[in-house]
């Protein structure tokens, strides 16, 4: 994921480096953003339109995976020059609102396994630690594309990459698949994860951080 494929849409005064993707802007995914952010959406509303961002987003992702050369024979007996991913890719996603994200994983890639990580922030300071993590014995041999929708400060995200640094994935193996983020949660995570690859569909100021309340129908 190199320099030339990077899109910053409207946050080109930002230099977030070589390791940020933003989808590239575009009306339907403008409207998609607008659908999201305003309080009269109705939640089935909101959760389907969600659904259509999170789409656009894992696929993109799926993208940035390494793939492999592979031949192939058609039902004609012909031969297909064609592309394969490379074996040992996984999910995880970090609870709650990362698991939103995760049938668009599965709708994409069908029998892809997934793990989770519980991260609780405290509500005066926004410390974050891990208090759950379940990830598949062989994670430290996989590519991972880490789940989480809305990141407003990068706390939640810093500690789960830790922890799967501390289960053996490398940084560079990490694909940080995301929907909305600030400015300040890219350069933070940026700051401690200099290898870390994210896909965004916006950097922006303000998060939309109603998105799991509103997802999930807890509000």
């Amino acid at each position: 994921m190199g320099s030339a494929d990077i899109e910053f849409g409207d946050c080109e005064q930002y230099n977030f480096g070589k390791y940020l993707k933003v989808l590239p802007t575009n009306d339907q995914i403008k409207e998609l953003q607008t659908i999201l952010r305003d309080r009269n959406t109705t939640r089935s509303d909101f959760k389907f339109y969600a659904d259509r961002l999170i789409r656009l987003v894992i696929e993109e992702s799926l993208n940035q995976l390494p793939f492999t050369d592979c031949k192939v024979i058609t039902p004609t007996g012909g031969s297909y020059n064609g592309l394969k991913y490379r074996s040992g890719n996984c999910g995880v996603s970090i609870v709650r609102s990362g698991e939103a994200m995760e049938q668009g994983l599965r709708d994409c890639c069908r029998s892809i396994r997934i793990g989770k990580i519980l991260v609780e922030s405290d509500l005066d300071t926004h410390a974050a630690r891990v208090v759950y993590a379940r990830f598949p014995e062989d994670i430290a041999r996989r590519q991972v594309l880490l789940m989480y929708p809305i990141m407003s400060t990068g706390n939640t995200v810093i500690q789960s990459v830790k922890v799967l640094k501390e289960h053996g994935v490398k940084e560079e193996c990490i694909i940080l698949s995301n929907l909305f983020c600030t400015p300040a949660a890219v350069q933070t995570v940026i700051k401690s994860f200099p290898k870390l690859k994210i896909l965004t569909s916006e950097v922006h100021p303000v998060a939309p951080n109603h998105f799991g309340q509103k997802y999930f129908g807890t509000d």
